[in-house]
């Protein structure tokens, strides 16, 4: 027979190996979210760069052109002549 007091050293091993592996866990597993929270902001930031600046070239090319059908000043003949250059 094994005496109590190595069983209690046992099973106080057992637990405390428990709660750290649980502990480690939630630790490990904000620092993750964090690292995706901040590349997605990252890819929503370089996203954005990438629409300003070809807002701003459409804006460059079009001088002052409506090529949306639907839009209230848009002039076929003038997005005609526009492409045939």
């Amino acid at each position: 027979m094994v005496s109590p007091a190595v069983n209690v050293l046992r099973y106080t091993a057992l637990a405390s190996g428990i709660v750290y592996g649980v502990v480690h866990r939630k630790t490990l597993q904000d620092k993750f979210d964090h690292d995706a929270a901040r590349k997605e902001v990252q890819l929503r930031e370089h996203w954005l760069q990438e629409a300003k600046k070809a807002w701003a070239n459409r804006q460059k090319g079009n001088s002052g052109l409506i090529t949306d059908p639907d839009a209230p000043g848009f002039d076929l003949e003038a997005v005609l002549k526009a492409y045939e250059k």
